[in-house]
């Protein structure tokens, strides 16, 4: 039995219909299939690869830490040097008032420990989310999910879940005296890139603040340098009560982490006591290549490209005739296509063309561009060469 019939005989699939590609290495914004064909691969396995794929700091992190220790105890118990160094690192990356760190193992575990701490230290239940919103599949992080077609299997669900639109004024008011936590993206993700309309953003935190609410920041696809500042929530002026980290913060290894104030998280701590645990979050070897990735970012100039790659990618399909519209923030670009039925064709043309790129779970007639930062103007070029031929296929 070949591993791609094992693939599809052994494996738990979310969808009847793969990609599929049978890689066999990556290195920095390239994949590489058995028959050797090389892929660009321009969503950074959705914006995990941010520092590229097996950048050699972070390898060189990973084999040093295998070669002391792996997993020693439940997380906590431990005083362990990766976890708590990259901590520190966080905190001194974010404003003063987030300065303890909490490490899960992923964005929805992290949201669940978000959303479990809004509660503890508001004695409050009602949490507020947005329509065309994602932060994951586990249970609580589907409750706030702001899609019905992903939720309506799995009901009842989370209760007293409210959803309002993002960029309404008006809904606003909303948000009250009841509300533990507004759970909320600076940019709507998974909606295609929607970035927030002007001042939206500074008056959801004066409600959240006048309503003794919590401002939950989910910035686990557009955190980590993706919009060109470490936390997407810099570009807007507001400080969020808890913020949320994963994907990109691994470099490559799974990692998550909601992060706060120590007055709030200390809540988690008394009455009950292990008011939340994880065995194997903030993972050692997890954590060392987190440091490690933290460490490209800001030492090899990487935040100061960011606007300027996804400026190339902008001007490259704003050019194309068979592009509708372009919405980008930082490398991060959803691009609808004038022709939306043909967008499985077009996935195809890509790959045949070498370039790997995927489409928005509530869009899905809007493609995702968010390479890892470390691409060059030049792999941008060529990268956009093959792009342009697959879509000329189309026009």
């Amino acid at each position: 039995m070949t591993e791609r019939e094992m693939f599809y005989r052994y494996l738990g699939l979310p969808s009847f219909n793969p990609m599929a590609l049978d890689i066999i290495n990556a290195e920095g914004v390239y994949l590489f299939d058995r028959g050797g064909k090389k892929y660009f691969d321009l969503v950074s396995g959705i914006t995990v690869s941010n520092v590229g794929h097996r950048h050699p700091k972070v390898v060189d992190a990973i084999i040093g830490q295998v070669n002391t220790h792996l997993h020693l105890n439940v997380y906590g118990e431990f005083i362990q040097s990766s976890q708590v160094r990259l901590a520190k690192h966080l905190t001194e990356l974010l404003p003063s008032s987030l300065n303890s760190v909490y490490f899960v193992n992923s964005g929805s575990e992290a949201v669940e420990g978000a959303l479990k701490l809004s509660k503890r230290f508001t004695g409050r239940t009602e949490i507020i989310a947005f329509n065309n919103a994602y932060h994951g599949s586990t249970h609580g992080a589907l409750s706030i999910a702001g899609n019905e077609i992903l939720k309506r299997a799995y009901r009842p669900l989370l209760p007293d879940v409210h959803h309002i639109n993002f960029n309404n004024f008006g809904n606003l008011e909303r948000i009250t005296e009841r509300t533990a936590c507004v759970m909320a993206e600076t940019i709507q993700a998974e909606a295609g890139i929607i970035l927030p309309a002007e001042g939206y953003l500074v008056q959801l935190q004066k409600r959240c603040n006048a309503t003794g609410s919590l401002l939950v920041i989910d910035d686990v696809q557009m955190g980590v340098g993706r919009t060109g500042k470490f936390s997407s929530f810099e570009h807007y002026q507001i400080i969020p009560d808890i913020l949320i980290l994963a994907k990109g913060l691994g470099a490559g290894m799974p990692l998550g982490a909601f992060i706060s104030d120590k007055k709030i998280m200390n809540t988690l701590a008394f009455d009950p006591e292990l008011g939340h645990i994880t065995t194997f979050g903030g993972h050692p070897v997890s954590c060392a290549a987190a440091l490690a990735g933290l460490t490209v970012l800001l030492s090899e100039n990487i935040l100061n490209s960011v606007e300027e790659k996804g400026l190339c990618f902008e001007n490259f399909f704003s050019k194309n005739k068979a592009i509708a519209q372009i919405r980008r923030a930082g490398l991060a670009l959803g691009i609808d296509l004038i022709n939306p039925e043909k967008r499985i064709q077009f996935s195809k043309e890509a790959l045949a063309n070498g370039i790997i790129i995927d489409w928005y779970l509530f869009k899905p007639a809007t493609f995702r561009v968010a390479p890892p930062l470390t691409i060059t103007e030049a792999e941008i070029g060529e990268a956009c060469q093959r792009l342009s031929k697959a879509l000329e296929a189309i026009i």
